[in-house]
C-alpha cells in the first residue's frame, strides 16, 4: 500500500526506500536476497524465476540487462558460525520495477508493488490527472483478480455456479445497504449491461476490494464448507466494511456519484503516449 502523498511502497512495515543500499560509487541499488520476502517469495528458486523474466524484458525494452541486474554473492553465517555465500542480484530501480511486472500477480504483494511501479515510472511525465487515471486503472483490474479469486474461495466452501450470482450480490448488500448490484446501478444511473466496478471511483473500488479480500479470508480461516453459509458470510463482510466506513466517518458507497467508465480512462492514457525506454538518470543504472 501507499502513504497518502502516494509516494512510498510499504513492505511489512518497511518502505521500499528503506531497503535501498549504495554502492562505493554512491549509485543506488537493491540487494534481490532482501526483496525476495517482501514481495511474498518464500523460495530463492521461485524468485529467481521473476529475476530472469525481468532480465529478458529488459532485453526486449532495448536496455543492457548488466546495467540493471548485477550479479553479486552475499555473505551469510550460518547456525555453525560458518560462512557460506549465497547467490544474489544488485538491482536497479529499473530492474525492482521489471520484477514486479513478471511477478505472480496472485500475490497481493506482487500486486501492490505493480500499482506502485506503474505509477512512479509515469508519475513524471503525467499529469496529476493522469496518475489519478493509472492508478484507478490499476485497481480495476486488481479488482477483476480479487472477484475471480473469490470466486474460487466460493466454490471450495460449496458455492454451486447457478448460485455465484446471489453470493456475490451478498457481498453488494451488506456493503450497500441491502441493495444488490442491479439495484445499485438503477440508483446511480448506471446503463444494466455496464459492469458495476468499471464505474467505481478509487475510494469505492478500494472499499469492493476489500469486502472482497476479507471474505475470501473468512471463508478459508472458518473452514466454511457450506453454501448457505458462504453467501452470509459475504454479506456479514459487506456489513462489517459499511460499519467501518461509518465509524471513521466516510460516505456510504452507495452516495458515490458513477465514475467516468474505465475503458475512456484507459484509452486517455494510451493516448499519452508514455516513453519505452528509460532514460539513465530514469532507470537508475548500476556501473560494472
Amino acid at each position: 500500500m501507499e502513504n497518502s502523498k502516494e509516494n512510498h511502497l510499504i513492505l511489512n512495515k518497511l518502505s521500499f526506500e528503506d531497503l535501498k543500499k549504495f554502492n562505493q560509487h554512491g549509485v543506488e541499488y537493491w540487494s534481490a536476497r532482501s526483496l525476495q520476502p517482501h514481495l511474498g517469495y518464500s523460495q530463492w528458486r521461485r524468485f529467481e524465476n521473476a529475476i530472469h523474466k525481468a532480465i529478458e524484458s529488459c532485453k526486449q525494452s532495448g536496455n543492457d540487462p548488466s546495467h540493471h541486474f548485477a550479479g553479486a554473492g552475499n555473505p551469510i553465517i550460518s547456525g555453525k558460525g560458518r560462512t557460506q555465500v549465497v547467490e544474489d542480484y544488485h538491482l536497479s530501480r529499473f530492474a525492482c520495477y521489471l520484477i514486479a511486472q513478471n511477478g505472480d500477480p496472485r500475490k497481493p504483494e506482487i500486486a501492490h508493488a505493480q500499482k506502485y511501479f506503474a505509477i512512479q515510472t509515469r508519475r513524471q511525465e503525467l499529469t496529476d490527472k493522469a496518475v489519478a487515471d493509472l492508478e484507478r486503472l490499476e485497481m480495476r483490474k486488481q479488482a477483476s483478480q480479487d472477484f475471480k479469486a473469490l470466486s474460487g474461495a466460493a466454490r471450495d466452501a460449496g458455492v454451486q455456479n447457478k448460485m455465484f450470482g446471489i453470493f456475490h450480490d451478498a457481498g453488494y448488500k451488506g456493503l450497500y445497504e441491502g441493495l444488490g448490484s442491479e439495484a445499485i446501478k438503477a440508483r446511480k444511473g448506471i446503463d444494466p449491461k455496464e459492469q458495476l466496478m468499471d464505474r467505481m471511483d478509487r475510494t469505492e473500488l478500494a472499499a469492493n476490494q476489500f469486502r472482497m479480500t476479507q471474505t475470501r479470508e473468512k471463508l478459508k480461516r472458518e473452514n466454511i464448507r457450506n453454501q448457505r453459509d458462504a453467501i452470509e458470510a459475504h454479506e456479514l463482510v459487506g456489513k462489517e466494511v459499511r460499519a467501518a466506513i461509518a465509524k471513521i466517518g466516510g460516505t456510504p458507497p452507495e452516495y458515490l456519484p458513477p465514475a467516468e467508465h474505465i475503458k475512456k480512462v484507459e484509452k486517455r492514457l494510451k493516448q499519452a503516449k508514455p516513453k519505452l525506454l528509460l532514460d539513465d538518470k530514469d532507470s537508475g543504472l548500476l556501473p560494472l
